[in-house]
């Protein structure tokens, strides 16, 4: 997926930081099962890396044209 434009960048940035506060409270929280918090911990990385990955190719190719 390719971001189109500055309102889905801001939208994305958005979403980012919210999954990466997320991520930190679970990694933080030991009372969940630990399987499961493992488990969700790969998925919000995984997902946390996606758009990390989008913003920077959105970024990237602002500042080539």
């Amino acid at each position: 997926m390719m971001l189109g434009n500055e309102t889905e960048l801001l939208n994305t940035r958005t979403k980012l930081r919210e999954l990466q506060e997320r991520y930190e409270a679970l990694r933080i929280d030991l009372s969940e099962d630990p399987r499961v918090r493992r488990l969700t911990m790969m998925s919000l990385r995984r997902l946390i890396n996606q758009l990390t990955e989008e913003i920077t190719r959105f970024e990237s190719h602002l500042h080539q044209v």
